[in-house]
């Protein structure tokens, strides 16, 4: 447990010591927030959809989570360029805990940077349903945190090239979050679209927080909550596999 605490740490230690890091990665969202929710706040109450703000934020949290979570792969790349991995995997310890160590703290940074993108779609006019919820909602972007950190660790223990970690997750990470609900509602879409939709694992993500804040659902928590969690567990396996063949 002593080198999961340690590397988690590391990791953590890493993304507190760059304000600049946590600053830059709060302009897209808030972005996001700001031109989506006002500029088609209108069209989306002309069709008797409500508050987009109310419908959009939840969706948003889930973005920042995603690309922060998918992304701390790189550190995964810069460690093996410098050095520090081959260190780190000659320790005596199963590698699978090295894995599981990086997989927490990029889990526990993408999840604060969540918090943090809650609590900025609050000053823009996003309200909470039930505060007795918050739990809940806690618990998807943990799970959605670890579940795309073990994809972005699962991929880049096979590759070493830092430029082509981020053309390949620039290929994943749009669509999934384009298709995952978080702009639109699921309601309504053409047959092929919905099925993609429905093989997206952050759809389960972004319908569970909006159903945990505002109320509004597609599949129910429970559904939402199942598929999450059984889809991070089988990509941490995944990543573990990969990860133990890694060469430092």
């Amino acid at each position: 447990m002593g080198t999961i605490y340690i590397l988690w740490l590391r990791q953590v230690k890493k993304y507190f010591r760059t304000p600049s890091r946590i600053v830059g990665s709060l302009g897209q969202p808030l972005l996001f927030l700001l031109v989506f929710g006002f500029g088609f706040g209108s069209i989306f109450r002309q069709a008797g959809q409500g508050d987009y703000i109310q419908f959009l934020a939840p969706g948003i949290i889930m973005m920042s989570v995603l690309f922060t979570a998918v992304f701390s792969g790189i550190d995964l790349i810069w460690d093996r360029q410098f050095g520090f991995l081959k260190e780190t995997m000659v320790a005596p310890v199963p590698r699978w805990r090295i894995m599981f160590g990086k997989t927490l703290g990029g889990a526990t940074v993408a999840s604060f940077q969540g918090v943090i993108v809650l609590v900025m779609s609050l000053f823009v006019g996003f309200k909470v349903y039930n505060l007795l919820m918050l739990p809940i909602a806690a618990i998807f972007v943990f799970l959605v945190a670890m579940l795309f950190t073990s994809l972005g660790i699962a991929i880049a223990s096979k590759l070493e090239d830092m430029q082509g970690f981020q053309l390949i997750m620039n290929f994943l990470v749009m669509p999934i979050f384009f298709l995952s609900g978080a702009l639109f509602p699921l309601q309504g879409l053409p047959k092929a679209l919905e099925l993609i939709t429905r093989l997206d694992p952050l759809t389960y993500g972004v319908d569970g927080i909006r159903e945990s804040l505002i109320g509004i659902g597609t599949f129910g928590i429970a559904t939402d909550l199942l598929v999450v969690a059984v889809i991070a567990v089988i990509l941490l396996g995944i990543g573990s596999y990969l990860f133990e063949r890694i060469q430092a």
